[in-house]
């Protein structure tokens, strides 16, 4: 799919110039993790990675796969990348950013929605 959201395009540029989000987003793409387990793979500060994923979340890159109940009570939201892979072009005075759904978090997406009675 080419995305042709100037928003979208800002978002995905700025999220691979930034090496913490580019390990968010790598770590994320096949298995949903928690925020803790993103921390502890990538050596990222926690005030750092919450609020680098919390910008992710917004720009629709990264979404809650689902959460879950700790076995102390705590809710906890696992994390998922929305975008499998990116290819970016620059042709004068355009930039062409065609990106592949990551199917997984579209096919879960469609069975809870046609799963609603």
């Amino acid at each position: 799919m080419i995305i042709k959201s100037q928003r979208l395009k800002e978002a995905v540029l700025a999220a691979l110039a930034d090496k913490e989000m580019v390990k968010i987003l790598d770590s994320v793409m096949y298995n949903p993790k928690p925020v803790n387990d993103i921390i502890k793979e990538n050596n990222i500060p926690h005030t750092t990675t919450y609020r680098k994923i919390k910008w992710l979340v917004e720009e629709r890159l990264l979404v809650i796969d689902k959460m879950e109940i700790t076995e102390e009570g705590r809710k906890i939201s696992l994390f998922r990348s929305t975008l499998k892979s990116i290819n970016i072009k620059y042709e004068y005075n355009r930039v062409i950013i065609e990106a592949e759904q990551n199917i997984n978090i579209m096919r879960k997406t469609a069975e809870r929605f046609f799963s609603l009675d």
